[in-house]
């Protein structure tokens, strides 16, 4: 019998009720709140989510890229040495290799590939090592531009959120774009070009299947598999990738076979610091970073176009190392650079190998002599790269110099030679003995019509210095500072025939704390000369008292007028150039003479434009009309005088219309010649660092300056037609007594033919007159001078 249940009471059932509407509400609220905390995490997670948007506006940082006159690269100046490219540029193998590589199922996910991260995780269990990424390019792509390469879960998930997102947004086409662009592929290249331009010096669309497998291995580790770092494990990583693009049935294994036997031939590895490769891109590339600023000029891919003409640049170069070559032979052989002790030399041979050019003719490299060739009468050279005969029998050194080498050179001594000849069949290349010269160099070549800057040389090598002495550095420029104060005595009331009196003086001078005794170079005074003979031979002590005829501010003033910038001493030992100018100050006063009284401003860069082609800045020269037309052909015509009978005659081979002037400082410490065709005005400089040293013996700047400037101009004005200085209108010519000033007589053979403004012809010579004219320009104050 069972027993019966006793019936609830009422109070029970409402008890009973009220739990369980307690705990709905309690299980509601709470899910309400759960909800309402979820939502709010969500929201604050999508908040922190940075716009898919900015990702539509690709603004990367692109290099930007320097050229020449003639279109040539120059320089590349970047951050990042990235170039875009649009996918259609590139052929289909190169994307291809990084689709096997990083994302084959690329075009058939949604941004995230679950089945590859599977993929990935058995690959890298089965290696033992990480060798395939489970990121989607989708992924790379986000985390490259939108998110920090922080290693969270948070920063995981945002990823896959944002590479969903991205996916929806953009299409597949766009997405792989970016990240062919984006993506590091190590030593400084970013994208597929830039990389491509790295490794291989060429474009990515030239690159074949091999290059293409190669910079497809690289974006998982670009360090570690960069050939430059390791070129088997490169190689192992090129492998990979062309099997993978086998597995997934982009290439055949026929191609794939060919490819891995396809040489590499990587560029050698480039310095950043060597990217601009000479004075002028160094100093363009000074000026566009003061103008535009860092960033701009490193991240903006500006396309800046130069007045460089690259055949110019190289006999620059050529021409201020063939001087000090002179020069430095000139002064004997220092000897070997280093011996090398027989337990090293192998390791130092190898060293050679490393360092040195390849034996061809031109090419300079430092040897080790390895003995004597009795037969042969020559040295042996062990040059790293192959052996070579040091030849010194047809060398140009003193032959007490070759006498006492051939006595002393021996066995591990190193020296530095040029091959002369190629190696014939049998026979080893001959070499001559040369040494790195000592002296510094600089030279400067424009147009004195525009201002173009066809070349700029601001040292013998600019690999070990980067000190432009053509701009930066400021020197005495001796003589060469003269024209500047004839230019004035002609723009002040002189002729070119007035009578200067070459005459002992003594000045009183503080900076020298007592009397100041100046003398000619030659130590000799010659009485009455004519003013155009006093500037072509140089002569400094009429120069001096020409200075002090004109006045020394007004001088000044002159000198600033034409372009010089730099402080000059009012005192007048600046009538001996004592005052420090640079060479591009001298040359652009050295405009006004050979542009018919126009100053033109030098410049280096003709226009720049913005990534996009727009032009930012176009150079329009700056010139005024300093002096007037006739002064400068007086000036011309005297400057002439040098070159045919002067100081400069050295460049009178040149054969072709030509105006220049010398200039050397005390104590021989600087070698200057600035000369000018009506096409082009070029200076030379020669000295040491160290304003203390000298030069040496007789090496005035007609004998260590001159022959820079007429090796290049011989050559860049080869071929090209012969021109004549412009006569402008109000120039008339005579000929002078030499003696008198005055016109010469009818028969005089030793009268000189000479320029002069119209209306100030000298006066006639009276019938029995002996001596210099009574009235000539100044004779005044010259007569009162000490004899």
């Amino acid at each position: 019998m069972t027993p019966e249940r006793s019936p609830r009471s009422p109070v029970e059932s409402k008890s009973g009720h009220w739990i369980l509407w307690t705990f709905l509400f309690a299980a509601g609220s709470l899910v309400t709140l759960v909800g309402l905390v979820a939502i709010a995490l969500v929201r604050q997670f999508d908040q922190s989510l940075p716009a898919i948007s900015s990702i539509q506006d690709y603004h990367p940082a692109l290099v930007s890229t320097m050229y020449a006159a003639d279109g040539s690269l120059l320089a590349e100046l970047y951050t990042e040495r990235r170039y875009l490219i649009h996918l259609e540029q590139l052929p289909p193998h190169l994307i291809q290799a990084f689709l096997a590589a990083e994302d084959a199922r690329f075009y058939e996910h949604q941004g995230l590939d679950l089945a590859g991260i599977f993929r990935a995780l058995m690959k890298n269990l089965e290696a033992g090592e990480i060798v395939q990424g489970g990121s989607t390019i989708t992924q790379q792509v986000v985390k490259s531009l939108l998110l920090t390469p922080e290693r969270t879960w948070m920063r995981k998930l945002k990823e896959a959120v944002l590479a969903y997102r991205l996916d929806n947004s953009l299409s597949k086409d766009e997405i792989l774009t970016l990240y062919l662009n984006q993506i590091y592929l190590g030593s400084g290249g970013y994208g597929v070009e830039g990389a491509a331009r790295t490794y291989f010096g060429q474009h990515a669309d030239q690159l074949n299947l091999a290059e293409a497998a190669l910079l497809a291995g690289l974006p998982k580790a670009p360090s570690r598999f960069s050939p430059y770092n390791n070129m088997q494990v490169a190689i192992e990583r090129q492998h990979y990738v062309l099997e993978r693009m086998v597995e997934t049935g982009f290439i055949s294994p026929e191609q794939a076979k060919a490819a891995r036997a396809e040489p590499l031939n990587i560029l050698p590895q480039r310095s950043r610091s060597m990217d601009s490769l000479n004075s002028f891109t160094e100093e363009a590339r000074r000026r566009l970073e003061e103008r535009f600023g860092k960033k701009t000029l490193y991240e903006e891919g500006l396309r800046i176009r130069t007045t460089l003409e690259p055949a110019a640049q190289q006999l620059a170069q050529a021409a201020v190392l063939a001087g000090l070559r002179e020069l430095d032979q000139r002064h004997g052989y220092r000897g070997p650079e280093a011996s090398v002790e027989p337990a090293r030399r192998q390791a130092f041979a190898a060293d050679l190998a490393a360092t040195n050019p390849a034996l061809e003719p031109s090419n300079t490299l430092k040897c080790l002599v390895s003995g004597y060739d009795g037969p042969l009468h020559a040295f042996r050279l062990q040059c790293g790269t192959g052996e070579a005969l040091l030849d010194l029998k047809n060398s140009a050194w003193p032959a007490s110099t070759l006498n006492s080498l051939a006595k002393t050179l021996k066995p591990g001594d190193v020296v530095r030679v040029r091959i002369k000849t190629d190696p014939g069949a049998g026979h080893l290349p001959q070499a001559l003995l040369v040494q790195q010269p000592e002296a510094e160099g600089a030279f400067l070549a424009l147009e004195p019509v525009s201002g173009r800057v066809l070349c700029m040389v601001g040292g013998k090598d600019f690999g070990s210095s980067q000190f432009n002495r053509a701009v930066q550095a400021l020197r005495q420029p001796g003589s060469s500072f003269k024209p500047i104060i004839y230019t004035a005595a002609l723009d002040n009331g002189f002729t070119p025939a007035a009578i200067l009196i070459d005459s002992p003086i003594i000045k009183e001078d503080r900076s020298l704390q007592g009397a100041w005794k100046p003398s000619n170079y030659d130590h000799k005074f010659l009485g009455p000369i004519l003013l155009r003979y006093a500037l072509i031979h140089s002569r400094n002590v009429v120069t001096i008292k020409l200075l002090d005829a004109v006045g020394i501010e007004t001088v000044i003033n002159f000198a600033r007028h034409l372009g010089i910038q730099s402080p000059l001493t009012p005192t007048l030992s600046l009538a001996l150039g004592a005052s420090e100018v640079s060479l591009w100050e001298l040359l652009t006063a050295y405009t006004a003479f050979a542009n018919q009284g126009i100053r033109t401003e030098p410049y280096l860069i003709e226009s720049v434009r913005d990534r996009d082609g727009n032009l930012l800045e176009q150079y329009q020269p700056k010139q005024e009309q300093v002096i007037s037309a006739q002064t400068a052909f007086l000036i011309t015509d005297i400057l002439q005088g040098v070159i045919r009978e002067g100081t400069g005659r050295r460049v009178s081979s040149l054969g072709r219309p030509a105006a220049g002037k010398t200039g050397t400082t005390n104590d021989l410490r600087d070698a200057w010649f600035i000369g000018y065709t009506p096409e082009v005005l070029a200076g030379a400089w020669v000295g040491y660092d160290d304003h203390r040293k000298s030069l040496g013996s007789r090496e005035t700047g007609g004998r260590a300056a001159s022959p820079v400037w007429l090796y290049f101009m011989s050559r860049w004005l080869e071929g090209k037609p012969v021109r004549d200085f412009p006569v402008p209108p109000e120039i008339v010519f005579a000929k002078v007594n030499p003696r008198t000033g005055r016109l010469a007589a009818a028969g005089e053979e030793d009268a000189v033919y000479m320029a002069f403004a119209k209306g100030a012809l000298p006066a006639k010579a009276a019938p029995s007159e002996p001596g210099p004219a009574a009235e000539g320009q100044g004779n005044a104050f010259f007569k009162s001078d000490l004899f």
